[in-house]
């Protein structure tokens, strides 16, 4: 069973399944809006899986237990991903936490479910790269827990590790089934649906590729991680037996500018992108004006600080490898030019 099927990245994992030939519960907010699920409908008819759509509802008490009936693998992907907010509480907190007992308590009332692998995120181990400079030996790991966001500040940060806190005091309350959680970094590359160009994601791409950063580009340390890459992370934590505990999900350390320039080989003609750094100065003075997540607190966490995370858990317990980041940017780039929300200048 996946909640949230129709993701960014629970549609890549949907498909993987699919591809396996396993049959699929697919937990939606409406199964019969036909607009956001024809492109899981498409993967199911290519495929020898099979898929079953159900209703459900992050914030609706025991909305999971019918799709999770008879399923010994339960996939919770479905949270909020936003960072323009007007009440955090109400609109990342409340979902993210709720959505997580609401998924799980139900896992303790399906006598099926074995396993459950929860989407969580780097943001529950951090909230700015100025923490992983502070981390011991210079690097955030899998021990790490966010202790620095808070409801005013980066208040999506807070939801992940208060959503995830929740998922680990829930498994020890029972011995029937064992938790796993994924915790990607930025994730980047090309949505299976392609009408699914909301996210934060989106956002950044439109922001380089549209002239937003032609000046040039904060040096803003960033992990990214393809987004099949995690889907694939997904797929490995539900099927690999001794899969344990929680996996720092990280292709590339990197930032803003070397996103942008990436992508100056391919597109540098056509796009306004950005080749050079813009002073830590500049964005002290204009940041605050342009973008109230750019306040003078976050810069001087962000800006001119490199990220850094160990990925040595996955690749070593899990066999994941990462694609390049060439790959990765130039693919989802494509994809906004493909359905014309970036246009060549």
């Amino acid at each position: 069973m996946v909640t949230g099927a129709n993701g960014y990245v629970a549609s890549w994992l949907v498909k993987r399944l699919l591809d396996e030939g396993i049959t699929v519960h697919a937990a939606v907010r409406n199964p019969d809006n036909a607009e956001k699920l024809s492109h899981l409908k498409d993967a199911a008819e290519a495929s020898n899986g099979e898929i079953k759509f159900f209703q459900g509802d992050l914030m609706k008490e025991g909305s999971y237990k019918e799709a999770m009936e008879g399923c010994e693998l339960v996939y919770h992907t479905a949270s909020p991903f936003t960072t323009d907010v007007k009440d955090p509480q109400k609109e990342l907190i409340d979902p993210a936490v709720n959505g997580t007992s609401n998924v799980l308590n139900s896992a303790n009332e399906v006598s099926s479910v074995k396993r459950v692998v929860v989407t969580s995120s780097c943001a529950a181990i951090y909230t700015d790269a100025i923490d992983s400079v502070n981390a011991p030996g210079g690097k955030l790991t899998e021990e790490i827990w966010n202790t620095t966001a808070s409801l005013d500040y980066q208040p999506y940060s807070y939801s992940k590790t208060l959503a995830e806190k929740k998922a680990w005091e829930i498994v020890e309350s029972q011995n029937r089934w064992d938790l796993v959680t994924i915790n990607p970094c930025l994730v980047v590359g090309p949505a299976l649906n392609p009408h699914n160009t909301t996210s934060e994601t989106v956002n950044i791409l439109k922001m380089l590729g549209g002239g937003d950063m032609k000046m040039g580009a904060p040096k803003m340390g960033v992990g990214i991680v393809d987004v099949r890459d995690v889907a694939e992370a997904h797929f490995k934590a539900g099927f690999t037996p001794e899969a344990k505990g929680r996996y720092i999900t990280a292709g590339h350390c990197t930032d803003f500018l070397e996103m942008g320039t990436v992508l100056l080989p391919k597109y540098g003609t056509q796009f306004p992108l950005p080749k050079k750094a813009l002073p830590k100065w500049l964005l002290m003075v204009v940041g605050p004006m342009t973008n109230k997540l750019f306040t003078r607190h976050f810069i001087k966490n962000n800006v001119n600080v490199p990220w850094n995370a160990d990925n040595s858990k996955i690749k070593k317990e899990l066999g994941i490898g990462f694609r390049p980041m060439r790959d990765t940017m130039e693919e989802a780039f494509q994809v906004l030019i493909d359905e014309g929300i970036l246009k060549a200048s």
